[in-house]
């Protein structure tokens, strides 16, 4: 029963972010929530991060920390080259969004053996490390 709650969570999620991204006809806030769960939000900034092996070697890891079995939805990003504001902050290399149905699944993915891989094997890239972790109001 869980695997089709999640399922159908998973779905809804997707067709949601679907129509974010423009892919479906524009909708506006109201009409598109992700509710009832958490959102795992890290930004990297790398030592070097003009070294395209070491982002190679990075991106490939991030992909395959997404295999963590509590993550329902994903997304791996640069900074997007948007106009200068003083309100923007896009001095990180990547960012890393993962969305948990509940504060217990982004446990499971704490204590992961894939996250503490992820950790071990490529924590010596990074020089700084930020996460925003966020549920509904």
């Amino acid at each position: 029963m869980k695997n089709r709650r999640s399922f159908i969570k998973r779905g809804t999620a997707a067709l949601a972010l679907a129509g974010i991204s423009g892919i479906s006809k524009k909708a506006g806030a109201g009409e598109v929530k992700i509710s009832s769960a958490l959102l795992h939000h890290v930004f990297f900034w790398l030592k070097e991060p003009d070294n395209q092996a070491h982002r190679q070697q990075f991106e490939s890891a991030l992909e395959k920390l997404l295999k963590v079995e509590t993550i329902t939805v994903s997304h791996i990003g640069i900074p997007a080259a948007t106009e200068e504001r003083g309100v923007v902050d896009n001095s990180y290399t990547y960012s890393y969004l993962v969305m948990f149905d509940t504060l217990e699944d982004q446990l499971v993915y704490q204590t992961h053996p894939l996250h503490l891989k992820f950790i071990e094997e490529n924590s010596d890239l990074w020089e700084k490390v930020v996460v925003y972790d966020s549920v509904d109001i």
